[in-house]
């Protein structure tokens, strides 16, 4: 090979990016061609890049799309944002809201790794530290001090005692500033809302069942409005109370609804817990006797069995007499409390609450179609309600026996809760739509379109006896002048191992108003009521349950739309000769 061919097969060197022609060597075709190539690798490699960035860029795309992650905020946007949604009551009362409290917490090491944790003693701290807050341990703080453990020594401490607690000059007692679960209206409504507790989110109550959406970071700043109405709620904790310690009673239970959405306009269960103070530890007074509890509801439910029977034909003339003796069932009868003459027409049976006669309607609507009755209006199942507190009825198994029909028509071997009772009523007063109960505010484009279960006809019939039970029965002291008050009464002993207790009932009233345009249902149950001055030392539901509806429809009947009206009223004139009244 020549020397110039020699040069010109020397391979290329660069000084950076630049060719560098070796001495003597002429540039050629074969110089082009490797620039050439040169060229183009830098071109793929600019390509790849480009490729690559834009795969990253899909990535991320589709990881955001499809995975379900937000994009992450700014800790600014985090602090602007509250850390749980607020709930509120229907007309945007606070029930529940977040705010910024202060905890007292120990860190040992605040002085240092070889630094005694506190300047003075644990026994002298603890001493100071019960002068700001009388109500703790003093001997279990000390303790809880010399440990050396970090952690809570109290949460939820006021401004004016972190003030005190600084002032004592001990670098370990910390004062973070965090922020805290408020209940501003305390007690109120704490069955309905449950409470929260730190890193592990809501317990019970709407807390537990709106948890994601309180919790979102999309969603937290909207408040969620309950369906309850505050002053409602208040009214009707009240009055329970009040009748519950006027006749020493276990509890007490209440709901007001609306008959037409199924809204909850009120729901309380005493006693009550506080859930400002409820921890990880829970609160005592948590279990819901309106949605959890399950009853023998007794004699409430014989205004059920009589519609039954009139929407399937059983019942078609009222002044029929019906024998009235006590029934014979097996190797017992079934009696009335006290005797009430040989033969009752269906009004009577109601307004004395005649257990033959309801149950020889029941014997003659027969069990099957009893038991499709109770199923229709939900008795067979959980009350339907948000709240995860929902009790199981007693329901009798299989094929129901002639007794077990007729017993259940008066109110006795099927159990339920006070809002199982209370949504039967409305369907029963509303015209005979059935809907299921809610806890949140419905527009009314969201109301439950609902289904039949009783014929509006027989729902018509039902307003007027209703009505005439609480102008001549057992339901007089829950009539409240001008609201046009309907109801029935129930006293049911409680049922124990050894069969049912004589000493221990429950009385239950549940009524709708006004009873010309049903509105609302009130049920009020009262467990184990205890005969005393104030309730004339009976313990039935008359002088027991009744009262407290009676004087709590005039209480609310203003602050949901119902004002007194003495000129209206339903027309009872075809019943009023048919059970002996007088009123006009």
């Amino acid at each position: 090979m020549s020397s110039l061919a020699a040069r010109m097969a020397a391979p290329l060197t660069f000084h950076g990016s630049t060719p560098v022609i070796p001495a003597g060597r002429l540039p050629g075709a074969g110089l082009r061609a490797q620039l050439l190539w040169l060229a183009r690798v830098r071109v793929l490699w600019l390509l790849a890049g480009f490729a690559l960035v834009a795969l990253i860029a899909l990535l991320r795309i589709a990881t955001l799309g499809f995975g379900g992650q937000a994009p992450q905020r700014t800790s600014m946007e985090e602090a602007l944002l509250p850390p749980r949604g607020e709930i509120t009551d229907r007309n945007g009362a606070p029930l529940a809201r977040a705010f910024p409290a202060y905890a007292l917490w120990f860190d040992p090491a605040a002085m240092g790794d070889n630094g005694a944790p506190l300047v003075r003693t644990p026994a002298e701290v603890s001493r100071a530290l019960k002068e700001i807050f009388p109500d703790i341990d003093e001997a279990r703080m000390t303790r809880r001090l010399a440990s050396g453990k970090s952690g809570y020594l109290r949460r939820r401490i006021l401004p004016e005692e972190a003030n005190r607690v600084f002032a004592l000059g001990e670098i370990a007692l910390e004062i973070p500033r965090e922020t805290d679960r408020y209940y501003p209206q305390g007690t109120l409504a704490a069955h309905v809302l449950g409470y929260v507790v730190e890193d592990q989110g809501g317990k019970l109550g709407m807390e537990q069942v709106l948890e994601k959406r309180l919790s979102h970071p999309d969603k937290r700043t909207e408040p969620v409005a309950l369906s309850i109405d505050l002053r409602v709620q208040g009214a009707l904790e009240d009055e329970l109370r009040k009748g519950m310690l006027a006749t020493n009673a276990l509890g007490a239970a209440g709901i007001v609804l609306d008959v037409d959405t199924g809204e909850v306009m009120a729901l309380a269960s005493l006693p009550e817990f506080d859930p400002n103070t409820a921890g990880a530890a829970g609160a005592v007074n948590v279990f819901n006797r309106a949605t959890n509890g399950v009853y023998e509801l007794g004699s409430t439910f014989k205004p059920l069995t009589v519609a039954a029977a009139i929407d399937a034909g059983v019942v078609r003339d009222l002044g029929r007499q019906w024998n009235a003796a006590p029934v014979p069932v097996g190797s017992r009868s079934i009696k009335d409390s006290h005797p009430l003459g040989a033969s009752l027409n269906v009004p009577q049976a109601l307004v004395h609450s005649s257990n033959t006669v309801t149950a020889r309607v029941a014997d003659e609507l027969g069990p099957e179609r009893m038991r499709r009755a109770m199923i229709d209006l939900g008795m067979d199942r959980r009350p339907f309600i948000e709240l995860p507190a929902k009790g199981k009825p007693i329901w009798p198994q299989g094929n129901w026996s002639r007794v077990t029909n007729m017993t259940v028509g008066f109110g006795h071997g099927l159990a339920v809760t006070p809002l199982h009772l209370a949504s039967a009523y409305a369907a029963m007063v509303n015209g005979g739509i059935w809907r299921p109960a809610t806890l949140m505010k419905l527009a009314p484009a969201d109301v439950p379109q609902g289904r039949r279960v009783f014929k509006e006809s027989t729902s018509s019939r039902m307003r007027q006896l209703l009505r005439m039970i609480s102008l001549y029965g057992t339901g007089k002291s829950a009539d409240a002048a001008g609201y046009r008050v309907g109801g029935k009464t129930g006293s049911a002993e409680k049922a124990g191992a050894g069969g049912y207790n004589k000493t221990s009932l429950v009385s239950s009233f549940a009524a709708a108003f006004p009873m010309d345009a049903p509105r609302y249902v009130v049920v009020v149950v009262v467990d184990e009521p205890k005969g005393t001055i104030a309730s004339s030392f009976q313990r039935t539901a008359a002088f027991t349950s009744a009262p407290i509806v009676g004087k709590l429809v005039p209480r609310i009947g203003p602050m949901l739309g119902v004002q007194p009206d003495d000129s209206r009223d339903v027309d009872i004139s075809d019943l009023r000769y048919l059970v002996g009244g007088d009123k006009e």
